[in-house]
C-alpha cells in the first residue's frame, strides 16, 4: 500500500470524511475508485461514492463511513492505495514512499542515516534523514543527490557528516 493522504475530521452529518492529501495535486486521489483506509497497516477497502476537492482537502462519502460516528472513528486513519494500481515512476523519479526507509551515504562513504520521511517545500522536496547522532534535512535535488540506488536502497548524497 502507498498512502496518499490522512483522514483529519469528519465532515457534515451523513459520515463524509475530510482527507488531507499527501499527493502532488490535491485532485490526485479522485482518481481511485476504491480507498484503502486504516492505522498501522490493518487496510478496510472501500468504495469511494462521491468526492470532491474543497480548498487544500477532499472531503469524500465512502461506504465504510455511513454516519457521522463512523466518521468521527477514522480520525486520523490513513488513506492507502494499492502500489499496482499507481503508474510507473519515470526515470529519476520516485514515490516518496519508495524513499522512505533508504540509507543515506555521503560521497565519503559515511553512513548518515535513514530516510524518515520528507517535506515539501515549494522550491523543491526535502529528505528529513535520522541518523545515530545527528539529524538532517537535505534537498532532494541533483545538486545534493547524486544517485538513488533501489536494489542496494541507498541514496549518494553530497551533504557532510557534521551538518
Amino acid at each position: 500500500m502507498v498512502v496518499m493522504g490522512q483522514v483529519s475530521a469528519p465532515y457534515g452529518i451523513r459520515g463524509w470524511i475530510k482527507v488531507l492529501p499527501f499527493t502532488e495535486t490535491t485532485e490526485s486521489l479522485l482518481d481511485f475508485p476504491t480507498w484503502w483506509l486504516g492505522r498501522e497497516g490493518q487496510w478496510r477497502e472501500s468504495r469511494v461514492i462521491e468526492a470532491h476537492v474543497q480548498g487544500k482537502s477532499l472531503v469524500a462519502s465512502i461506504e465504510a463511513s455511513p454516519d457521522r460516528n463512523a466518521a468521527e472513528s477514522m480520525k486520523g486513519w490513513q488513506v492507502a492505495v494499492p502500489r499496482s494500481s499507481l503508474p510507473d515512476s519515470g526515470k529519476d523519479e520516485y514515490y516518496w514512499s519508495d524513499l522512505i526507509g533508504l540509507k543515506v551515504v555521503n560521497l565519503d562513504g559515511v553512513e548518515l542515516g535513514v530516510v524518515e520521511g520528507l517535506i515539501e517545500t515549494g522550491a523543491n522536496d526535502v529528505l528529513e534523514v535520522k541518523g545515530e547522532h545527528a539529524y538532517s534535512l537535505i534537498p532532494f535535488v541533483s545538486g545534493y543527490i547524486h544517485e538513488v540506488d533501489m536494489k542496494s536502497r541507498t541514496i549518494r548524497a553530497e551533504w557532510g557528516a557534521d551538518y
